[in-house]
């Protein structure tokens, strides 16, 4: 999704054309990825980091375009609001000290971003406590012709006005812009062929004790809602299920509703059979490797995790981890990220096919919902726990799993110990949100100022006064 479109209106033929292309293409997938020696590499791991830029009241800045050209980044993209750009950053080497690199260049890009904006500056933040509804019109889509025929792909679906309900919040929508209340901090590993189920079915169970611990977006439009409200308004707003048809079980937007069993191209072909596209962009001349309708459409499904088949150096596969919020500082998002990954790669030496998916799904969304409060299970434990008893239980298979891997134990214990931490302290980002909008007495916009100064410190959270 970084490229822009050539058009933002296709016709009903081009719809029927790129339809055939996907059936196509997932047959060229299928050889290269049957391919003897296929994707095989040493693992890396890379990162896309989506920011809120804000004027200097702590109100949504609509001047991503601006903000883009003044910088002059190759790294930095649009994203789906005018008040919403995205880092893209440099794929590094699992093996050695990835988080001391990966924090020391979010926070070089953080701050070179936030040093253009003209009075204002940039937040890395789940939902930006500040957005109100005035902020969701047509004319807060940025100009670019990809987000405009989304949006029309997306209408083209589902029955619109469009409701969206989160507890007692309920909005009739026209339109996809809901999406840009949720900035995100994506996490991709790197993956041969052959370990793609284990590596996805273990971040798909990860994610529920992770997520526990790293909540950062606890508004949305004044109101208090989930730990991380992300996960409920992302799958709301992107949903194109018309329910009156009763069509498919799982959303746009989902977790996802099994295991996987036989590798990635039983997910790329599930996203075929079960999806509609939304984006019928054709292109002309694509080299045999490339299958860009392929990619274009895999791009247009939102699951929390996700594949992703990349063309570079010979064509290679990775596992997308997209539930961590933005935020709250480098050091938060490092430590997540280290946490994530190494639990992932603690569970992936065992086979969880075994193990009840809906308890998986059950912790994923008990920890969007209740953050350190939620309670969890475990595969081969009885009973549920404490999402801080779990989580404590957890750091050290996540350390094992990184150093079998290669990371370097100094920073191994870096990044775990800011989680270890956060969590006995029980401060994540939406914890220091609520207790600092009480203190300001309800000042959306002081509190908002007041989290821009703590994130470009780069001190962890659990450290903020």
């Amino acid at each position: 999704m970084g490229r822009d479109l050539d058009k933002e209106r296709f016709t009903e033929a081009e719809y029927v054309r790129f339809g055939e292309r996907l059936e196509e293409q997932l047959g060229t997938l299928r050889e290269l990825l049957d391919t003897p020696g296929f994707g095989q590499g040493p693992a890396t791991v890379g990162a896309e980091l989506e920011l809120f830029l804000i004027d200097e009241e702590g109100r949504p800045l609509p001047r991503n375009s601006q903000v883009k050209d003044a910088l002059d980044d190759h790294r930095v993209v649009l994203e789906l609001g005018r008040y919403n750009i995205e880092v893209n950053l440099t794929p590094i080497p699992l093996a050695g000290s990835p988080f001391a690199k990966l924090g020391a260049e979010v926070q070089e890009t953080l701050t070179k971003v936030d040093g253009i904006v003209e009075r204002g500056g940039a937040v890395p933040i789940g939902i930006l406590p500040t957005l109100d509804t005035e902020d969701f019109t047509l004319g807060a889509m940025s100009d670019q012709n990809r987000y405009r025929a989304m949006s029309r792909g997306i209408r083209r679906l589902r029955l619109e006005p469009f409701l969206v309900k989160i507890d007692d919040l309920e909005l009739s929508v026209e339109d996809v812009i809901l999406e840009s209340a949720n900035t995100s901090w994506q996490v991709h590993i790197r993956t041969p062929p052959e370990r793609f189920a284990r590596l996805f079915n273990a971040a798909q169970l990860a994610i529920g004790p992770v997520l526990a611990v790293c909540g950062n977006s606890p508004f949305f439009l004044g109101r208090q809602l989930w730990e991380e409200t992300r996960i409920a308004l992302m799958e709301e707003a992107a949903d194109d299920r018309d329910v009156q048809r009763g069509e498919r079980r799982d959303g746009r937007v989902t977790f996802g509703s099994d295991w996987v069993r036989e590798g990635a191209y039983e997910l790329f072909e599930r996203y075929v059979r079960d999806y509609d596209p939304i984006l019928p962009d054709l292109t002309d001349g694509a080299g045999h490797h490339d299958v860009p309708e392929l990619r274009l459409h895999q791009g247009t499904i939102w699951q929390w995790n996700r594949p992703v088949y990349d063309p570079a150096d010979g064509g290679h596969l990775r596992v997308e981890m997209r539930a961590l919020p933005a935020g709250p500082s480098c050091a938060d998002m490092t430590a997540n990220t280290a946490f994530l990954l190494g639990l992932t790669l603690s569970q992936a030496e065992r086979d969880l096919t075994g193990y009840r998916f809906a308890e998986a799904y059950q912790n994923f969304y008990r920890a969007a919902m209740n953050g350190l409060d939620a309670t969890l299970s475990w595969p081969g434990e009885e009973g549920e726990f404490k999402a801080t008893d779990l989580v404590l239980r957890l750091l050290p298979e996540a350390r094992e799993g990184l150093l079998r891997a290669g990371v370097t134990p100094t920073d191994a214990d870096r990044s775990l110990d800011v989680v270890e931490q956060r969590t006995r302290l029980r401060r994540t980002g939406s914890v220091w949100q609520r207790e600092a909008l009480e203190r300001f007495r309800g000042d959306r916009r002081r509190m908002v100022r007041r989290y821009r100064e703590l994130a470009l410190s780069g001190m962890p959270v659990h450290l903020w006064p």
